[in-house]
């Protein structure tokens, strides 16, 4: 289908309320093993993705755990749809405790080929306020590919890191990420489906999850760079049981380059400026 196909879901939006709270942040920092921010604290970046999100029941729900396609989303019949990447600009915090408004709406649809196969990228643009004030303006996009055996290796180059770390997300992490932010994709929990029916070796790294920590670890391996923008790309999955690394190295005196990587190469690709 070309992308005139589409031209009824482009400019679809909707609004969700959602309470910053206290309860839910403590459920988020004890995931990532931190202290729990209080009341009136700014939120750590990143961790709205637990919030803002519209439930649905399970008969809405299409075979990958994710909610059926055709609802808000355009229905694309036959492809696994995956978090790609996105671009976020931090304007002033969203606060622990306080009300808060995400409005969100499809502002690009575009079809590529990939190494895998066809790929249709869906754009969203979230912006979330308190009482009308823009906190957060974000970019997130989202991939249909074709069901083709995943691509677990990549060629690409590992520079020299500044600073250097290594992760093995667990699958109680990986359980609970997908529990605080309401998560239902089969692929991060479910093994015999992962392995049988998407052609997994083990359950799947959240690309938000791996964003998240990619970002916490450039925060606190340079404690007096505030992040302004952040950008990131998923080049391809990580699988849950096999270590990896975070790293980044500064580019300018106000941008550093990040990665999210192991002996297989580049998994995810980030720049944040400051």
């Amino acid at each position: 289908m070309g992308d005139h196909s589409y031209d009824y879901w482009l400019g679809k939006s909707e609004s969700v309320e959602a309470i910053i709270s206290e309860c839910l942040v403590k459920r988020i920092a004890v995931t990532f093993g931190t202290e729990t921010p209080k009341n009136g604290v700014p939120l750590p970046h990143l961790w709205h993705w637990a919030f803002f999100q519209e439930p649905v029941s399970e008969d809405l729900t299409g075979p990958d755990g994710h909610p059926a396609l055709g609802q808000f989303m355009p229905p694309v019949e036959g492809r696994n749809r995956m978090w790609a990447g996105g671009r976020l600009a931090f304007h002033t915090p969203l606060l622990v405790g306080r009300l808060a408004k995400r409005r969100t709406e499809i502002i690009k649809i575009t079809e590529k080929q990939g190494n895998t196969g066809a790929l249709l990228f869906v754009t969203l643009r979230h912006q979330y306020t308190h009482d009308n004030i823009l906190c957060i303006d974000e970019e997130q996009d989202v991939v249909y590919r074709a069901p083709t055996a995943p691509r677990l290796q990549d060629s690409g180059e590992i520079p020299l890191m500044h600073w250097q770390e290594s992760v093995a997300p667990s699958t109680v992490m990986l359980f609970r990420y997908s529990a605080v932010t309401f998560n239902s994709h089969r692929i991060h929990y479910d093994y015999p489906y992962v392995t049988a029916s998407e052609g997994y070796s083990n359950l799947v790294v959240h690309g938000p999850l791996i964003a998240t920590l990619l970002l916490h670890s450039f925060i606190s391996n340079n404690p007096e760079k505030e992040p302004k923008h952040f950008e990131y790309r998923g080049v391809r999955p990580l699988i849950q049981g096999t270590e990896f690394s975070l790293g980044g190295y500064a580019k300018t005196n106000n941008e550093s380059v990040l990665l999210a990587f192991n002996d297989n190469g580049p998994a995810q690709q980030a720049r944040v400026t400051y």
